[in-house]
């Protein structure tokens, strides 16, 4: 295979480092330059990866290609290039519906959506692919877990679990700044963060349920519950669903454009 990839940013970075750190992986790697340096990068480290000159040549070269720009340069960008009907595009524009991916790409009709996280480059974390397609199944396979969906209001609505992940860092942040000021070292707070008490949490089981290990979590008189009582009374949980809701009104306003 030959894969392509429009946009060379931090994301496209973590799914070349992800698949070319396997080994013998034979999948060959065309990636614009539009962000010379991290292209460069990528190229000098790995085999099989090589920058093209624009990204007509990245078209012209591959027969798949992920599309990983910006929604506001897609509308731009992807009309002025020449697509082939044989292309198979794998957009990672969460804002951007299939169908408003297919319409700019003419003549392409195999579009699949895909939403992977940088964790991806580790062979972590799970991605999201609409509709169902084996190749893309296979090719992102290796690389963490792949959840297909049958439907675009499915897509998106998982697609909203994403915007979380900064809120989740800076929820960290806050446990490991107060560990510091209360006279514990960097290194000891971010390893117990990391591989103690949050790690394995809510991954004991995929068929855990959430509100069962709050309530787990949060013994009768005990400190977690006494934390999870004063969050709960600042409508803290009920703000982030507000958040949560606005988000996907402007994924799904979006895609329906």
């Amino acid at each position: 295979m030959k894969l392509g990839f429009l946009g060379t940013g931090a994301l496209t970075a973590a799914i070349v480092t992800g698949l070319k750190s396997g080994a013998d992986n034979p999948v060959s790697v065309v990636l614009s330059p539009r962000n010379e340096e991290i292209a460069a990068n990528l190229a000098s480290r790995f085999p099989n990866v090589r920058v093209a000159a624009d990204n007509q040549a990245v078209l012209d070269a591959c027969d798949t290609v992920m599309l990983a720009v910006r929604p506001q340069i897609a509308h731009q960008l992807l009309p002025e290039l020449r697509f082939r009907r044989d292309h198979h595009l794998i957009s990672l524009i969460a804002t951007l519906s299939r169908e408003e991916i297919i319409g700019l790409t003419a003549p392409v009709s195999r579009v699949t959506k895909a939403l992977p996280m940088p964790m991806i480059a580790h062979r972590l974390g799970a991605t999201i692919i609409y509709p169902p397609d084996p190749g893309v199944r296979a090719l992102l396979g290796g690389l963490g877990n792949v959840i297909e969906v049958d439907s675009s209001s499915e897509f998106d609505a998982l697609s909203v679990v994403t915007a979380t992940y900064a809120t989740y860092f800076k929820y960290l942040d806050t446990i490991h700044r107060w560990l510091e000021a209360h006279g514990v070292p960097d290194t000891k707070g971010r390893d117990y963060l990391y591989r103690g008490a949050l790690q394995g949490a809510g991954t004991r089981s995929g068929d855990a349920d959430f509100t069962h290990l709050a309530q787990d979590y949060a013994t009768r008189g005990g400190i977690n519950e006494q934390v999870l009582g004063d969050l709960t009374a600042r409508n803290v949980f009920d703000a982030l669903t507000e958040s949560l809701d606005s988000v996907h009104r402007h994924i799904s306003a979006a895609g329906a454009t």
